[in-house]
């Protein structure tokens, strides 16, 4: 797909096929959000696949949200870069979200900043680090309709607000 043609068909999913993902496709989405730019390049990301249905039931997420064949949390480390941190893995998150659409399967970005604690968890993350947010990952078993956006001439100024 063309780049445009992905950031316009990309949709927030909650209906999800079981239908594995392939290795190689996840591994080309978890790419992606390795190669994202990082304030001093400190990539003060990490990211963890889970797949396990009893793990996924343990996250306190959504049952739609459960059902994708893998969540993928996305978490940061403040102690490597204190002032960007959360900004660097919303843009790592991002070419996740991006990278799974140009393959042709749907995300939906589950914010968990302040709410994290279960996650940390269930999945062992250090206390110091924060979770940011989380996406199933599986392939669509809906279309939903695009939403309506703002004009270029609503949010755009030049020179001065």
């Amino acid at each position: 797909m063309e780049f445009m043609d992905v950031i316009r068909a990309r949709r927030s999913i909650r209906r999800y096929k079981p239908d594995p993902v392939p290795e190689d496709v996840l591994n080309q989405i978890l790419e992606a959000a390795r190669l994202a730019p990082s304030g001093g390049h400190r990539q003060p990301w990490h990211f963890i696949v889970v797949r396990d249905p009893k793990v996924k039931s343990r996250l306190d997420i959504p049952a739609w949200a459960a059902e994708a064949p893998i969540i993928i949390v996305g978490c940061t480390d403040p102690e490597v870069s204190p002032r960007w941190h959360i900004v660097d893995l919303s843009i790592a998150f991002e070419h996740i979200v991006l990278a799974a659409a140009n393959f042709g399967l749907g995300t939906c970005w589950i914010g968990k900043l302040g709410a994290d604690e279960r996650v940390k968890e269930v999945l062992g993350i250090p206390d110091h680090m924060k979770v940011v947010a989380l996406t199933p990952l599986g392939y669509p078993n809906e279309t939903p309709a695009p939403k309506v956006r703002k004009s270029l001439s609503e949010i755009v100024h030049y020179d001065k607000f």
